[in-house]
């Protein structure tokens, strides 16, 4: 598997491609966490862009030295990370796969010229649908699997735990919980796995504030899934979090930390799903994926697990891609 190591002479230099809110976000997140020594902001406004890397780099003088500079597409030679954040925003009431079709072909035209300037990068999705486009990203690249990633449901995974210890009472760092499959409608609680500090959580609410019933957990999920949507419909657009989850990913793959996530990526016969991009428990570090953690689910998760690949399928068919297989029954 390709992806070579930066030099220990170079710092670490990641392409953003798309400066709107979670582009500009991310690019300041990155030199507040201090992840990156180099940031190339690229956008279709070069104005934008060159705007956002002068204000983002007056903040380096309290943070650590980075270079922050708008740039095009040869400006992203020799990046360790290409992040695509650009594409149509998703508008109040608007799903997720409702934005496919057009950001699918915005994905096709920024992916070829990307790939062939930076050849090592690993490309990692941010645009919705991110589990349609980082499938789009990864036909059009031509690159191994573990090199193209998605953000899939890291921050809903995220929200899942923070809800989780907020029922609970306890931090929520100590919630071991996933959601898995679409990052939207049909994403799926794994709920048999959920424990904390070890425990499983029906045995941990003995001793909750708020005990384990189902309408409750129902409560929860319910808002994580719809989190993006009611905040969208407040003001507009989400930003922080997800620039947050991003710069998170971004960390593990340039530190190789080896970090479990649940980011989209090919399916590889887990759980009988092939040929579509969902989100599934990985290992993530300095080449990708290092390898997808197959997890022992119940049989009712594992077949809403099939439900959600063959919905992403089907929307994978109206965008163009007519040979990707049904699950079989």
């Amino acid at each position: 598997m390709a992806g070579a190591a930066p030099s220990a002479l170079r710092p670490p230099k990641v392409a953003i491609i798309g400066c709107g809110m979670v582009g500009s976000t991310l690019a300041y997140t990155m030199v507040v966490e201090r992840v990156a020594g180099e940031l190339i902001l690229m956008d279709a406004n070069e104005g934008r862009a060159r705007g956002e890397a002068r204000d983002i780099s007056h903040a380096i003088p309290f943070g650590a030295p980075t270079a922050v500079r708008a740039g095009g597409m040869d400006d992203c030679a020799g990046a360790d990370v290409v992040v695509i954040t650009a594409g149509a925003a998703q508008k109040p009431g608007q799903t997720r796969l409702e934005l496919a079709a057009r950001n699918v072909q915005i994905t096709k035209s920024l992916v070829p010229p990307l790939a062939a300037v930076a050849p090592d990068a690993l490309f990692l999705l941010v645009s919705n649908p991110v589990d349609i486009l980082t499938y789009a990203a990864l036909k059009a690249s031509g690159l191994p699997w573990q090199r193209v990633i998605g953000s899939g449901t890291v921050l809903d995974t995220a929200r899942f735990r923070a809800e989780i210890g907020a029922h609970c009472g306890v931090d929520p760092r100590n919630v071991h919980a996933y959601i898995l499959g679409e990052h939207g409608d049909s994403e799926i609680p794994v709920w048999s796995l959920t424990n904390i500090a070890g425990a499983p959580l029906r045995v941990f609410c003995r001793t909750c504030p708020r005990r384990y019933e189902p309408e409750n957990m129902d409560r929860i999920f319910e808002r994580v899934k719809n989190a993006a949507y009611e905040i969208i419909a407040l003001k507009g657009a989400t930003y922080y979090a997800i620039a947050l989850a991003t710069t998170r990913m971004i960390e593990a793959i340039l530190r190789d930390q080896r970090t479990i996530l649940t980011a989209s990526v090919l399916a590889q016969g887990q759980y009988g799903i092939q040929d579509v991009c969902l989100s599934l428990p990985v290992v993530l570090g300095r080449r990708g994926v290092e390898r997808i953690v197959d997890l022992p689910l119940s049989e009712d998760e594992r077949q809403a697990l099939n439900r959600s690949a063959e919905a992403l399928k089907t929307v994978l068919r109206q965008v163009g891609y007519e040979d990707t297989q049904r699950q079989p029954q």
